[in-house]
């Protein structure tokens, strides 16, 4: 069985967005980027960044006196763990009211619709795997 997903609070995200554009990195770099928007102290980044490695969501590598941070969960990880908590919590894991409600009240242009459409179309070619059946050796 695949790990969990990750569920990540606002700052987490905030950090681990700053961990993905300067990995590998040391906890002042990131308090550095995020001064202007956070105004975190480094000690606040410090200790999130240390509880984000205590939860698997950061990798952390000494070099001499210096902490180093590599994000340990993809983009898409993050994102598709963030989906599945909407859809659990706030449509009670029903994807088609969620789904209607993204585009019922999202402004969509005729491009972005066209791409839904053939997302569907893969998908459906796919079946119920998600994947291609493989194709029998000669």
């Amino acid at each position: 069985m695949p790990p969990p997903l990750p569920e990540l609070t606002e700052a987490e995200w905030v950090i681990i967005k700053a961990v993905w554009t300067h990995q590998p990195c040391a906890a002042p770099t990131i308090q550095e980027a995020l001064a202007g928007s956070q105004g975190w102290a480094y000690s606040t980044v410090r200790t999130l960044m240390d509880r984000m490695a205590s939860k698997g969501l950061l990798t952390t590598e000494k070099v001499r006196h210096l902490t180093l941070y590599r994000a340990a969960i993809t983009r898409q990880q993050a994102q598709l763990g963030e989906l599945r908590y909407a859809l659990r919590h706030a449509f009670d894991g029903a994807l088609k009211p969620m789904v209607e409600t993204l585009i019922s009240n999202e402004k969509l242009s005729v491009e972005e619709l066209d791409e839904l459409e053939s997302m569907i179309k893969n998908r459906r070619q796919l079946g119920e795997t998600g994947k291609r059946p493989r194709k029998a050796k000669s």
